[in-house]
């Protein structure tokens, strides 16, 4: 097909839609859903489903160090970067059919229309799918797409642990993902993700389509509480260092941090709370708390971290244990490429598809990808808004207007 005709291309829907329920039978929770943790074994039947879909289709497939997956559809000049599009498989323990798996398999389904259009790209386009962009068994998330963008070293990386002490490293070993190519290091073009929404703004408003301008800034923070055992009878209450309490005060502190920004939609949320041993009859010696807040103004995000540190010496005081942060980490922090921006934006109107420009409230790798190389994110309904939950849910009717802006703006920079 030559350069002039490459207006209003078309994925082929029911093929893609394909790929969605045999993803959606792969790891699939007791609601339906999906428990897909990072390199669990349903994670390995994915990888495998998805690379022998590519492969089929002649692609060549690579995998890094981390087990970042990648397929390839060559171009003309094999000696450009190429334009990558991608998003992840895994999923949360109690985790949708869709979070991530509509844009890595949206991806395929652009390279196979590429195929069915006889459209020869003059750059090689490839999709990626990002290991452990969850976090929900490793921690932090998007923790490939990190250490590929150069934001995080590969050593720290394979050597995070999982709930029983099990490290990245070793996982990808055992499920035969443990990739001979380097981990980034290389020239990309661009990087396009497509994601469902993961809020109610597309739906509520009547868009099939939302164009990313920019996203809420967000802080992770592990924090670590350091008290004394001691039995739960005879030890008095002033001699208490309980684990378990100071946790709990600060897991306090954290939620009316968040409902003091609330007014500007600043939300803070404790995740989990980790503590040893746990048992009844005995004060906890140690406890871990996640912690996540986030803004969609980065001076009042510095303000939440700033009030949440400020709780710690009283937690101290009051719980008689020493609490620190442990771990902190940041996203959202990012600026989306202004020609990306105006590519889709061009290439909606083209199709005569209505466009949300609207911001991220979650993660997502492309947060990341920003860091390396000219990035955009495009966001497709999800019923009701309701995600990380069985219960998430949309139609192919619903993507395939996202898709089709996907393939069009896609081919439109690869020829460059």
């Amino acid at each position: 097909m030559s350069v002039a005709s490459r207006t209003n291309l078309a994925v082929n829907g029911p093929r893609f839609w394909e790929t969605i329920e045999t993803s959606a039978s792969i790891g699939t929770g007791p609601e339906g859903g999906l428990r897909r943790l990072a390199l669990g074994d349903a994670d390995r039947e994915m990888r495998d489903r998805f690379a022998a879909w590519c492969a089929q289709a002649g692609y060549a497939v690579s995998v890094d160090r981390l087990g970042n997956l990648f397929a390839r559809r060559a171009g003309a000049d094999e000696s450009l970067p190429p334009v990558l599009i991608g998003s992840h498989l895994d999923t949360q323990a109690a985790g949708g059919r869709f979070d991530g798996i509509v844009g890595v398999l949206g991806g395929l389904e652009v390279l196979r229309s590429l195929d069915d259009l006889e459209i020869e790209t003059r750059r090689p386009v490839e999709v990626v799918n990002w290991t452990n962009e969850e976090g929900a068994r490793f921690t932090p998330p998007m923790l490939s797409s990190a250490v590929f963008a150069g934001l995080r070293e590969l050593d720290w990386a394979l050597a995070r642990e999982d709930d029983t002490g099990i490290t990245v490293g070793a996982e990808l070993d055992r499920i035969g993902y443990a990739g001979p190519a380097p981990v980034g290091g290389r020239e990309l073009d661009s990087y396009f993700e497509i994601h469902i929404e993961q809020g109610p703004r597309l739906e509520a408003e009547g868009f099939r389509v939302g164009l990313v301008t920019g996203a809420y800034v967000a802080r992770g923070m592990i924090l670590k509480i350091e008290g004394e055992n001691a039995h739960s009878g005879p030890t008095a209450m002033h001699l208490r260092q309980n684990a378990i309490v100071g946790a709990a005060m600060m897991a306090v502190a954290v939620n009316e941090v968040g409902w003091r920004y609330s007014w500007c939609d600043g939300k803070s949320t404790v995740a989990r709370l980790e503590a040893w041993p746990n048992k009844p009859g005995i004060l906890s010696d140690e406890a871990r708390l996640f912690v996540d807040f986030r803004s969609p103004d980065a001076e009042i995000t510095a303000r939440m971290e700033a009030e949440i540190r400020a709780a710690l010496p009283d937690a101290e005081r009051r719980s008689q244990c020493r609490i620190e942060v442990a771990e902190d980490w940041t996203f959202g922090d990012l600026a989306f490429d202004e020609g990306l921006l105006d590519l889709v934006r061009t290439t909606a109107g083209r199709l005569e598809v209505p466009l949300l420009e609207l911001p991220s409230q979650a993660g997502h790798d492309a947060y990341n990808l920003s860091k390396l190389c000219p990035t955009v994110l495009i966001f497709t309904p999800c019923a009701g808004g309701i995600t990380h939950n069985e219960k998430e849910d949309t139609t192919l009717e619903d993507q395939l207007p996202g898709l089709n802006v996907l393939l069009n703006s896609v081919v439109e920079r690869a020829a460059r």
